[in-house]
């Protein structure tokens, strides 16, 4: 009877959020809105890995620049459509989150963290010194036309759709895993590994198999940030800052839930972008120290996170 009353909720949420920029159409509230679908998508993807999985990793955004300079540059230098480079983005994430992973998960707990970050730093100098993705300078991504083909639109509307849709199927994936054997798996291997392992689970592939989801909705919301700003650098799709931002999220919303990361994007990006909004310059630093904050005060009195007012957990 609670999940009838849970499913009935988020129908309603989503109804909301279908019908708001028809109320709503004010170009400050729509890319406000994009934001916060986008980063929930990027937390939903962090929670598969660090939240189910229990792999805290702190490297994800080098999925997140796959995508994005997958699609752009088969764009610039190919011609090739963007819809078609989001896809190829997000298989080559998977295939590099295998590469990665597999050696990776061979170590646990902060050597884990340490290896991840190191592989995110590696990234970031690779792609600072590459020429021929645009290095330090970053690329531009021409306006060719304003249709759903091209991925380019007039407005800030469609992008509002496009977010909510890549979010949609983030959080059903995952809400349907958590209702698959997979579930029983992860709470083994994130409890207790060498338990797990003893009862027959093979712990290195049930990580994997999070480790490649996490990368393929990490790629997608790469190539969407790319073909909404029409620029990417680095700076802007390989900071270690998002790597710990998405992070945040998931742990604000309560990690291992489907809808955590949701609610830590909701309060989160519109804390970030309100603060830059009233604050100026002065402001760019004053949501972290908000994230620092609300993450002492949740490790303390609520470690479940948001989620946990809602489950009673």
């Amino acid at each position: 009877m609670k999940e009838h009353k849970y499913h009935i909720i988020a129908a309603a949420v989503f109804g909301t959020l279908l019908l708001f920029p028809q109320v709503i159409n004010q170009s400050f509230y729509l890319h406000l809105m994009i934001l916060v679908f986008l980063y929930a998508l990027l937390g939903g993807a962090w929670n598969m890995i660090g939240g189910y999985a229990g792999q805290a990793s702190l490297g994800h955004a080098v999925y997140f620049a796959i995508g994005a300079y997958t699609s752009t540059m088969m764009t610039l230098e190919f011609g090739i459509n963007p819809w078609i480079g989001m896809l190829t983005g997000a298989v080559l994430a998977v295939l590099v989150s295998a590469a990665l992973g597999y050696p990776c998960f061979r170590i646990k707990g902060h050597y884990f963290v340490i290896a991840t970050i190191a592989l995110g730093e590696i990234a970031f100098v690779l792609f600072t010194n590459w020429e021929w993705v645009g290095g330090a300078v970053g690329k531009h991504l021409p306006i060719l036309s304003t249709n759903f083909i091209d991925f380019q639109f007039a407005g800030k509307m469609p992008y509002y759709y496009v977010a909510l849709t890549l979010l949609t199927l983030q959080v059903a994936f995952t809400y349907f895993m958590e209702k698959s054997h997979f579930e029983y798996y992860f709470q083994a291997i994130r409890k207790d590994e060498d338990t797990a392992r003893s009862l027959g689970i093979n712990i290195t592939r049930y990580k994997m198999f999070a480790m490649a989801f996490s990368a393929l909705f990490m790629a997608f919301g790469g190539t969407f940030y790319a073909q909404y700003l029409l620029y990417i650098d680095p700076e802007s799709v390989l900071p270690m800052m998002l790597s710990i931002q998405v992070c945040l999220i998931a742990i604000l919303g309560g990690i291992g839930t489907v809808f955590g990361p949701v609610l830590g994007a909701f309060i989160m990006i519109p804390l970030a972008e309100f603060s830059r909004a009233w604050f100026g310059g002065s402001g760019s630093a004053l949501d972290l120290v908000m994230y620092g904050l609300l993450i002492m005060v949740f490790a303390v009195m609520k470690p479940s996170g948001l989620m946990g007012f809602i489950t009673g957990k």
